[in-house]
């Protein structure tokens, strides 16, 4: 009985051995949908091995641009962190809800009279989500009002942000990121201080002196007294050391600049988040119609509130086009852009401007375009969630089926070109891969966080064969990885079918 009991035991080990055989010594999963791109997966496999990538995990997928057809994968079906390549799937579903020619509008309206040169009444400013809002535009308000013959204003000055829900940070923003220009809060009326449309900050400069010993000297564009700074920045000789920190404090608009600058050396500057951006907008308006000559006369406060319903638009700001509007926003990758799209689309289809709205319009739109949303964890429209996640596949899978869209064209434009200097063309990848053949050739989409790297985006093989790759890298603990991105690039664009 015991030399049966030993035989049995040993066929089933060999069984064993026989059935796990395959997976022993595998080279990493992938597909090869024709012979002609076998020696490139063999190639890109070699990369895989990289020791940058030891204990990393990296999801790739290449995809026929023309057939759709799968060219090569590793583990392109696993769910990994997309970083900003979350964005690719924002920006498709903003343009198949939105249409390229949406605009955002802000108004200007009141619930009182113009009598003489004096509105008696509340003066509204309601934001509905443009996220181009600058400065200029509300000096633009006040020079129409001057226009109408209003010099005083009996009444209140009320900020209206209603348009989108009150929850200003996504569930999963890191409490320091909070702070920084690309974790800003959203808000239905924000403002951005230049041409880079970064909303709901403000830029503060840093200057010497004109002698060492002296406090350093201090700016912020725009001007606002809704932001303090607290200055403890010194001017030291020519010969001294630069070494400026500008700082929020959580959950306060006071900034904080510390450290010592030489006579004579260039600006620190930094982009700084505000706090509650409706207020900030308030201030900075005030200050318009101050400058233009309108006074608010009576006990008139700013305050944020709600427009009723009887009031009149005494004047209202289109945006640009949302095709104009996708530079900025994929070009720099702004945070701020993708969750006010997300919260526009569910403003727009549900009536709800939240980030739960929006994400289920995000996601019935990319399955009505052959994604498996069944995979997908989206917790944002930027993202900055570490909870996020999608795989390689399903993002080639996009990129391929926007192709027959009409508004595919300002999509692409909108992503980085490589190597190209111009910072509205070659955004993001601007400084990466300057050289033919990726240099003009790779068109893709960045992504960027704490152990996560990530491209997904268009290129074309030395034989003229379009190419949608995705490579998304994460859980590495060097300090980048985008050189094997780069890699993977530059091996598409040098491979040759035709040989």
């Amino acid at each position: 009985m015991r030399k049966n009991h030993v035989k049995l035991w040993f066929i089933a080990l060999v069984i064993m051995a026989i059935a796990i055989l395959p997976y022993v010594n595998k080279e990493p999963s992938y597909v090869n949908a024709s012979e002609e791109y076998g020696e490139l997966g063999n190639q890109i496999n070699k990369i895989m091995n990289d020791k940058q990538l030891d204990g990393a995990v990296a999801g790739v997928s290449l995809r026929s641009a023309t057939s759709g057809e799968i060219l090569y994968e590793h583990f392109g079906d696993m769910r990994l962190r997309p970083a900003s390549n979350m964005k690719l799937l924002t920006a498709a579903a903003a343009l198949e809800t939105l249409g390229e020619n949406y605009q955002f509008t802000t108004e200007l309206l009141t619930d009182g009279q113009v009598k003489g040169k004096v509105l008696q009444g509340n003066l509204y400013l309601k934001g509905k989500g443009d996220p181009t809002l600058l400065k200029e535009d509300l000096d633009q308000f006040a020079d129409e009002l001057k226009e109408k013959g209003i010099k005083q204003i009996h009444g209140d000055l009320i900020g209206d942000d209603t348009w989108y829900d009150d929850v200003r940070l996504s569930q999963d923003l890191n409490w320091t990121d909070e702070t920084e220009y690309y974790g800003a809060q959203v808000s239905a009326l924000t403002l951005s201080p230049n041409t880079d449309y970064d909303t709901g900050t403000v830029i503060v400069d840093v200057n010497p002196a004109s002698k060492d010993g002296k406090p350093a000297e201090w700016k912020l564009t725009p001007e606002t007294n809704y932001v303090k700074i607290i200055n403890k920045a010194v001017t030291v000789a020519k010969d001294g050391k630069k070494d400026i920190t500008i700082q929020r404090k959580h959950g306060t608009n006071t900034i904080v600049v510390e450290g010592t600058i030489p006579v004579g050396a260039s600006a620190a500057r930094e982009w700084m988040s505000v706090w509650e951006p409706a207020g900030y907008v308030l201030d900075v308006f005030k200050h318009s119609l101050e400058e233009k000559g309108i006074r608010f006369i009576g006990q008139s406060v700013v305050q944020e509130g709600k427009t009723p319903n009887y009031s009149v638009v005494l004047t209202d700001k289109k945006s640009m086009p949302l095709k104009e509007i996708f530079i900025p926003f994929m070009k720099l990758s702004n945070n701020g852009h993708a969750e006010m799209l997300t919260k526009e689309m569910g403003k727009v289809v549900h009536g709800e401007g939240s980030w739960e709205k929006g994400l289920d319009v995000i996601r019935k739109t990319v399955s009505k375009l052959g994604v498996n949303t069944g995979t997908l964890m989206l917790r944002d429209g930027s993202g900055m969630s570490h909870v996020s996640m999608i795989p390689a596949n399903e993002i080639t899978k996009l990129l391929f089926a926007i192709q027959q869209k009409s508004w595919y064209p300002a999509y692409l434009a909108s992503l980085p070109v490589a190597g190209e200097s111009d910072r509205f063309v070659g955004g993001t990848l601007r400084n990466r891969m300057k050289e033919p053949p990726v240099k003009g050739n790779v068109i893709a989409k960045t992504g960027s966080l704490t152990a996560v790297s990530t491209l997904s985006g268009y290129v074309k093989t030395k034989s003229g064969e379009p190419i949608i790759f995705s490579i998304l890298i994460n859980n590495y603990v060097v300090s980048s990885v985008t050189g094997i991105q780069d890699r993977i690039a530059t091996l598409i664009a040098n491979y040759d079918t035709k040989k």
